[in-house]
């Protein structure tokens, strides 16, 4: 199932140089992948990652942005609950947790808050 845009927010996610250079690399070696951001969101959360159209999106979740060509997708009422945040995707040592894909060179993919806007009626 395609993801929500109807929130208008695609382009709410940006990432580090170094998230940058472990998504090339990551597309490099598998293609395109995609983050999802799921559970608790809050600085250096961390998104799950797996190539492009492998995890299924619920009826939920909306895409929040496009980082070098991957998709991030998140849940939208989480997404509200937060304030309709930007956030910025960057790199961390250590592994993932669960089944997400590494970044690489010992590096895993965390989700920091950039800043939320301000709800107008």
């Amino acid at each position: 199932m395609p993801a929500r845009t109807e929130y208008g927010t695609v382009g709410r996610v940006t990432a580090t140089r170094a998230a940058r250079r472990a998504i090339a690399a990551l597309r490099a070696g598998r293609g395109p992948v995609m983050f999802v951001q799921s559970g608790g969101c809050c600085d250096g959360s961390d998104p799950m990652c797996f190539p492009s159209g492998e995890f299924a999106l619920g009826e939920g979740d909306m895409l929040v942005g496009v980082v070098d060509g991957c998709t991030f997708h998140m849940d939208a009422d989480q997404y509200e609950a937060l304030g309709r945040p930007f956030f910025v995707l960057d790199v961390e040592p250590g592994m993932p947790g669960g089944f997400s894909l590494a970044a690489g060179d010992g590096l895993h993919f965390v989700t920091r808050v950039k800043a939320a806007r301000q709800h107008t009626s």
